[in-house]
């Protein structure tokens, strides 16, 4: 059995449009906006012998709430090409970046206004309205030529959102790009790596992008599982070294495509390192620095201090070393909070456990991207659970004085959880913390709204249906 096809990881088959949602407690009355998350959720059966949790079909989920109260909810499949041919409707147009159609699933931002359903790897990016609903294929009006990524990092000084990107066709290269306040591409850096590594996230500091370079890449095997031995031979000598046109690199993951297996795995040879580009500079500016083998989804924050630089990382010990579903940490370890300082001076990077509690989708007050901060949040993994994906309780880390606080849900599983300050100008703790919870007993979800210094219930908006565990979202305050 595939354990990301069952239970809340199991696809919803419908979408629907839920207004006037009950609420216990009460909602903030400074709340003007959207709560927006979004997920893998095949439309279609799949093979659970291959399908890979990553690579489902998009689904956003989002809440309109306003003046105290929860207007809206909504769930909607992102309409690739794929995805439209499936529901037997009109395809949505826009320009492909890419020969591969996957449906967006990871994030989904606002930019300039305007909203974005992200997707990596190489795969397109999608535009949505405000309600949901798919516009169209998405290459930031015609300023994108190639693959984006899922993880963007917003600079709250100018507003520019900064990137680093990642697809095997390039060869062994990856791409940092930023996406100006129009949402148009502005500038692009392409920096050679090992191979073809994954790449989901990287690190800002006000004056320097750190990229990662670690062992989960290509696995040819996987891109093209029905493809003849010598076929397969001849592709692994030539995918993620040279750059490929796009039609062969279409055939070549039509199988993977068909079964939604994942063509990356865990590559013990393969050198783990951090790579430090000045956010001025070209690919030749670029310092590498070792690190033990790892892999690293996400990057709390990041800041300089003075020479150095310092990651607050979530760290894994290895991952998809067998388990070709998804992340397994029976399998790979679990993973922790570590801060990792790019010493400049000795060229080595110093590794320090912050907390070694089980935990994943690290986030913070993002008026602080890039600088130096206190406090993070993260879902914490239970270690009683023989369920390697036991989402229990909310984590408060404070940096500082390198403690932290747990909040247990019991038998009820979080996602990820976004903080959302009180005010602009409000301190940096002074805020509330959001995500959906799923209750088993129930088979329904709610978002629940946190106080963010005491991890209390504020307020729970009630759904009446199930929202599938998935991946990131944020608030997108409603702008004038």
């Amino acid at each position: 059995m595939n354990k990301y096809l069952s239970g809340n990881f199991a696809p919803v088959r419908e979408e629907v449009t839920l207004t006037d949602l009950k609420v216990t407690g009460s909602i903030p009355k400074h709340l003007d906006g959207r709560y927006v998350r979004i997920g893998p959720n095949p439309v279609d059966d799949v093979d659970p012998m291959h399908y890979h949790w990553f690579i489902g079909d998009g689904m956003v989920h989002g809440i309109r709430i306003r003046d105290g109260k929860a207007e809206w909810y909504r769930n909607r499949w992102v309409r690739s090409d794929d995805v439209a041919d499936s529901l037997g409707e009109a395809r949505r147009g826009g320009r492909k970046i890419s020969a591969l159609d996957a449906s967006a699933n990871t994030n989904i931002v606002e930019v300039n206004g305007r909203t974005f359903a992200l997707v990596e790897a190489g795969a397109p990016q999608f535009e949505l309205s405000d309600e949901l609903e798919s516009i169209g294929y998405c290459d930031f009006d015609g300023t994108l030529d190639g693959a984006y990524t899922a993880h963007p990092h917003r600079d709250a000084a100018t507003g520019e959102m900064h990137a680093v990107s990642y697809y095997f066709g390039w060869g062994n290269k990856v791409r940092y790009t930023v996406l100006d306040k129009d949402a148009h591409i502005s500038k692009f850096v392409d920096v050679p790596v090992t191979g073809a590594p994954m790449v989901h996230d990287f690190a800002l500091t006000k004056d320097y992008v750190v990229m990662y370079d670690l062992p989960v890449t290509l696995d040819v095997g996987q891109l093209a599982p029905t493809a003849p031995k010598l076929v397969q031979s001849l592709l692994g000598r030539i995918l993620g070294k040279y750059a490929i046109p796009e039609p062969i690199l279409a055939r070549a993951a039509r199988g993977a495509a068909s079964s939604k297996a994942m063509p990356y795995s865990w590559d013990s040879d393969y050198p783990a390192r951090v790579g430090v580009l000045p956010r001025t500079g070209t690919a030749k500016d670029v310092r590498w620095f070792d690190v033990d083998p790892c892999y690293v989804f996400h990057t709390m924050n990041a800041f300089q201090q003075g020479d150095d630089i310092v990651l607050d990382v979530v760290r894994h010990p290895s991952m998809f070393t067998s388990d070709r579903t998804g992340p397994n940490s029976n399998r790979d370890g679990e993973s922790a909070l570590y801060r990792w300082t790019v010493d400049s001076e000795a060229g080595k990077v110093r590794e320090e456990l912050v907390d070694g509690q089980a935990q994943e989708f690290p986030r913070f007050d993002e008026r602080l991207q890039g600088d130096q901060y206190r406090f993070g949040y993260s879902v914490g993994f239970s270690s009683d659970s023989d369920d390697s994906l036991s989402t229990t309780s909310i984590i408060r880390n404070d940096l500082k004085e390198r403690r932290s606080e747990t909040r247990s849900l019991g038998a009820r599983n979080a996602s990820e959880f976004v903080f959302v300050p009180d005010s602009d100008d409000a301190p940096e703790e002074r805020g509330v913390l959001m995500g959906y919870i799923y209750d088993p007993d129930r088979n329904l979800s709610d978002l629940e709204i946190l106080d963010a210094q005491t991890l209390e219930t504020v307020a729970t908006i009630h759904l009446p249906v199930r929202v599938p565990y998935g991946f990131h979202g944020n608030w997108l305050p409603t702008t004038a």
